[in-house]
């Protein structure tokens, strides 16, 4: 199932899963009312782009079933262009949010054997990722499966063949594979890509350096001539085109932060894609970052163009 049209500036790859988050902080066993929405780092990452302007692509599998059709119906309605291959053969995968208490949550992951993890190269629309301005991919697709990683090599060769930039986050997940196997995995990735975004911890993991200046000059001598290294709540730091820059975070009182990483990557992206400096690259990204972390859900509360300036505003109310 896809959607054409014309050129996209950004096309993201990877497993978008049903969501039922708990609405009120306690046991999960106790809980008794969910929200039904949708949660997955490449999908968050295209939903962000297109409210900030940008034409933005998801390309996936989903199970054939009620809450696959769930996730295109969101994504549709956030104006994503959708490429999704249904499989009949295996479910949507699912993640469910327990609160456990009103400052923290869990998050349980079903996704062995789902469709998402099925991902092949046959997926893969070769016109749409080979005409794209940038392919945004993570480290989450590959740690699926092996037909996963393989998706993803061909994509990355794809669009450097035809001239186009390579965007990876590393989003490291514990759950999936250990540290060891990552970085033997995506070393590889990294070394393909243009820009790269990775927390202190996970650039830790790809390079050895403990320090951030360090970490950053080390994964841009794999290849990618733009590192960003996260730090949260103080900000991010840069090697851009082998030049430092630091950006300080916008402080806020955080509601939710997952979806916080994938907002800062399309706040900096969107910007990259309209021709801007590093420094207004960097303001966007820990804007949209800030956004996100103040409401619930993993994308909800992503920000419009408009409402960029509104954060750390000193009138409350905008008329």
């Amino acid at each position: 199932m896809s959607e054409t049209g014309s050129r996209t500036d950004v096309v993201c790859i990877g497993e978008t899963m049903a969501l039922f988050n708990a609405q009120h902080a306690g046991p999960l066993p106790h809980s008794r009312s969910f929200n039904l929405g949708i949660g997955g780092a490449e999908s968050n990452v295209a939903i962000a782009l297109t409210r900030l302007g940008a034409r933005a692509a998801w390309v996936g599998r989903l199970g054939a079933d009620s809450l696959g059709d769930v996730i295109l119906h969101e994504l549709r309605g956030e104006g994503v262009l959708v490429h999704a291959s249904r499989d009949s053969e295996a479910p949507t995968g699912l993640m469910i949010k327990e609160r456990r208490t009103a400052a923290t949550q869990r998050v349980w992951y079903h996704r062995r054997d789902s469709a998402g993890s099925r991902l092949t190269v046959q997926d893969l629309p070769t016109d749409l990722i080979a005409d794209t301005r940038i392919l945004h991919v993570t480290g989450i697709t590959p740690a699926l499966s092996s037909t996963a990683h393989d998706t993803i090599r061909r994509a990355v060769a794809l669009v450097r063949d035809s001239g186009g930039s390579v965007s990876l986050d590393v989003n490291y997940r514990a759950g999936l594979w250990g540290p060891e196997d990552a970085a033997v995995t995506l070393l590889p990735i990294v070394a393909d890509c243009d820009i790269i975004f990775a927390g202190s911890d996970e650039a830790e993991m790809l390079t050895g350096e403990v320090d951030a200046y360090a970490q950053a000059h080390s994964l841009a001598a794999l290849g990618p001539s733009q590192v960003l290294i996260k730090l949260g709540a103080a900000g991010c730091a840069g090697l851009i085109d082998g030049k430092w820059f630091t950006q300080d975070a916008i402080p806020v009182t955080p509601v939710d932060t997952v979806g916080a990483g994938d907002a800062f990557v399309a706040g900096y992206l969107a910007e990259l894609l309209a021709g801007l400096q590093v420094e207004q690259r960097l303001e966007t990204a820990v804007r949209c970052g800030a956004y996100a972390c103040l409401a619930a859900g993993d994308w909800e509360g992503l920000p419009r163009r408009s409402e960029l300036a509104m954060i750390g505003s000193s009138e409350a109310v905008t008329r």
